[in-house]
């Protein structure tokens, strides 16, 4: 994919989050990876998303150095360059302060399978990433530890990090962490929920590449 055209959809996914109830202000951040060119386009730091412009989206070398762009990129960049460098798989990243996914990372928990669609993160779990103040390097390895082989991760009195092969991918496992989020909080208000088996998420995973494989 060309540099232009990963420049503009970061853009369009940063106006999304701007508009969505997934963050607040200028909270989040979007990245997405061009593998030939080992580079990465990223939302700059501390901008109003609705104003954003292909051009403020900056571009990272796998060092972290900006290769082009005059703004700075997000805070967040080492935490997205973790994952970029462990997992070839991974080509775009969402990170959000959606409200019931923060929730349950404030409390410290991990977001269990409490709904099939929690399978599109590649596993019955998302797990739950100990706090480290936010755009350091321990926040950046744990993140990438705690998401292991899946697609994301809850961080704990922060946030959530959702990855795919594509921002469509990530954006959409974004918007399905919180949905299982808030069913969870709302069914342990009430009692206690049922939780879905390894084999039960598995079977999803299957019918889930299945049906990608189709489309």
């Amino acid at each position: 994919m060309k540099l232009a055209e990963l420049r503009a959809q970061v853009v369009n996914y940063c106006r999304r989050l701007a508009q969505s109830d997934l963050s607040i202000g200028t909270t989040g951040n979007i990245s997405a990876i061009d593998q030939e060119e080992s580079l990465i386009a990223i939302s700059p730091g501390a901008m109003d998303y609705g104003s954003m412009e292909a051009a403020d989206v900056v571009l990272l070398n796998l060092q972290g150095e900006v290769v082009d762009g005059e703004r700075r990129p997000s805070s967040e960049w080492a935490m997205h360059l973790g994952c970029y460098a462990q997992r070839a798989d991974i080509g775009a990243i969402v990170h959000t302060h959606s409200p019931a996914a923060t929730t349950l990372a404030v409390l410290g928990q991990e977001l269990p399978a409490v709904h099939y669609m929690i399978a599109l993160s590649g596993g019955g779990t998302i797990p739950l990433a100990p706090y480290h103040t936010y755009g350091t390097a321990a926040l950046a390895q744990a993140a990438v530890a705690a998401m292991g082989a899946g697609h994301a991760c809850l961080l704990q009195n922060h946030g959530v990090l959702a990855a795919g092969p594509d921002l469509a991918w990530a954006w959409s496992l974004a918007e399905q962490v919180e949905f299982c989020a808030d069913i969870y909080l709302r069914a342990s208000a009430v009692g206690e929920p049922e939780i879905l088996s390894q084999s039960q998420i598995e079977e999803v995973i299957e019918q889930l590449d299945a049906y990608r494989a189709q489309h």
